[in-house]
């Protein structure tokens, strides 16, 4: 049994993009060429890069409002360029962080491992798949409905459930407030990933690279780390 802190954990689940694939450079370039399509100036990958986290419909509707666009018909047209976009290309200029795979390869079979994201499942199962990752995990869950997004406790609620582990036992790793605010109000112990896009000071674990998740997880066979890396 692995153990954060007081918390006994039977399951981790990850966040996607800026927690397990530096994912702003394809995020942006989707999201560029619907603009470019619809005949409008793309936003910069900075501007996107502050947007992501909260799926692709709100990170349109923040483009158009910081572009003061109010369009009717366009967000939809937007949306639908970006998925094209995206399922065309899905790693195209970024992948996965450093450390990350080595991870994954670490925890696969000694935990179950899953994806919980704002982004749309089909859209996570192909961006993973694209970075050579998508065995690693029981499964993607993406926010395919707009009450199931993060803050929103659903997923997390859900993957437990389909899990069959306690809330307190399914372990949250992401980069941003609604990774950790989903986790607060599931009832689930949360790790922030501080390589990623979110600007926070959580109070709780942080760690700065992947493999120092290892050191925050004891295994309780041997009151040690949990695992060295492979």
């Amino acid at each position: 049994m692995l153990q954060l802190g007081s918390h006994p954990i039977e399951a981790i689940a990850f966040d996607l993009d800026g927690t397990l694939i530096d994912s702003a450079p394809d995020i942006h370039a989707a999201l560029a060429a619907g603009f470019v399509e619809a005949g409008l100036t793309a936003p910069t990958l900075a501007a996107v890069r502050g947007w992501i986290g909260d799926g692709p419909d709100r990170l349109i509707a923040e483009a158009l409002a910081a572009a003061g666009i109010a369009r009717p018909g366009l967000p939809e047209r937007l949306r639908a360029a970006f998925d094209r976009h995206t399922l065309a290309a899905p790693v195209a200029h970024g992948g996965p962080y450093a450390g990350m795979p080595e991870l994954l390869a670490t925890l696969h079979g000694r935990v179950p491992l899953v994806v919980i994201s704002n982004k749309p499942s089909h859209l996570g199962r192909a961006v993973l798949e694209a970075a050579g990752i998508l065995g690693r995990f029981e499964f993607v869950q993406g926010a395919d409905t707009p009450p199931m997004r993060k803050p929103a406790p659903a997923m997390l609620v859900a993957a437990a459930h389909r899990l069959d582990v306690p809330r307190r036992s399914l372990l949250m790793v992401g980069d941003g407030p609604a990774d950790l605010g989903a986790a607060e109000r599931a009832g689930c112990p949360a790790v922030w990933a501080a390589w990623g896009y979110g600007a926070i000071d959580p109070a709780g674990p942080r760690i700065d690279a992947p493999g120092d998740l290892l050191s925050l997880l004891t295994d309780l066979t041997n009151g040690t780390e949990a695992y060295a890396p492979t």
